[in-house]
């Protein structure tokens, strides 16, 4: 009798998993990741960093400090600045008769408890740090004066502008007023000028200067237009103008007045001439 063979359903039987073998060390996720086993083992212990203690010359004094092996020539220097009062970018550490980087840790580079390392000091970035330390200094000062300047400028400015509207108004100023705006103007204007500045304060001088050469230029053209108006006010010349020509109106007036009372008065004493218009024919 012939055996009928199973029909093909397309599905493989598990093939045996290794997964949780001890050699692969290897667990499935839920999501189906296959994933390196995770040690749930409570008592693991873990690697603790070492203290060193490190002897430091400098000088003819030695520093002993205590220090994590992992740390880097950076971080000691860091603690050298307190006893020997070096600034940490002014030191430079030799180990083993070579300079070592701030960057490069202390393990690396063999440092082990009981080591010694000599300090001396860079006079080149002392140098360079003192000449840095001097430009901020003067970089700060000149942003100060400038700052009092502006301040200077601004009162200015509301002056210019006040000046500005009597004249556009009509009214003349006194010339002196506009010319101490003047000078007041270009001793600021000098004040910038004997400022030395770079970068960001060097473009706040600079505003500033044009800001003053603009108000200059508006005081000069004020000033020839000052000089075309007259003395007195726009209210006060037009009452003298009206009051002026009221006058004039009221005068002739009363001259015609008079004039003609007299001229009736002559001509009721007197008879008047026969004026003879035609030439009549004589007889």
């Amino acid at each position: 009798m012939l055996r009928m063979k199973p029909k093909a359903t397309g599905i493989s039987p598990p093939a045996k998993s290794d997964c949780n073998s001890e050699n692969g060390g290897w667990e499935v996720r839920p999501g189906g990741m296959l994933v390196q086993k995770r040690n749930i083992d409570s008592n693991q212990n873990f690697s603790i960093v070492p203290i060193i203690k490190v002897r430091v010359k400098y000088g003819s004094s030695y520093h002993e400090v205590s220090i994590s092996s992992q740390a880097s020539f950076g971080e000691l220097k860091k603690m050298l600045a307190g006893p020997t009062g070096l600034h940490p970018q002014d030191q430079k550490l030799l180990y083993k008769d070579k300079e070592r980087d701030s960057k490069v840790f202390l393990d690396v580079a063999g440092v082990k408890s009981g080591s010694k390392l000599v300090l001396i000091e860079d006079e080149f970035s002392r140098e360079r740090r003192y000449l840095e330390s001097r430009k901020n200094a003067k970089m700060e000062k000149a942003s100060k004066e400038i700052s009092a300047i502006r301040l200077e400028v601004d009162n200015l400015a509301k002056q210019v502008a006040a000046t500005e509207l009597e004249i556009s108004g009509g009214k003349k100023v006194m010339e002196s007023v506009i010319l101490n705006l003047i000078e007041l103007l270009m001793t600021q204007l000098i004040k910038l000028d004997g400022i030395t500045a770079d970068g960001d304060v060097k473009l706040q001088r600079r505003m500033q200067v044009k800001r003053v050469q603009k108000y200059i230029e508006t005081l000069d053209m004020l000033k020839i237009r000052n000089s075309t108006l007259s003395n007195k006010s726009p209210k006060v010349a037009f009452q003298q103008h009206h009051k002026m020509f009221t006058g004039q109106m009221q005068m002739p007036i009363h001259g015609h007045y008079e004039q003609k009372k007299q001229a009736n008065l002559a001509a009721e004493r007197s008879p008047a001439p026969v004026v003879v218009t035609t030439n009549w024919e004589t007889f």
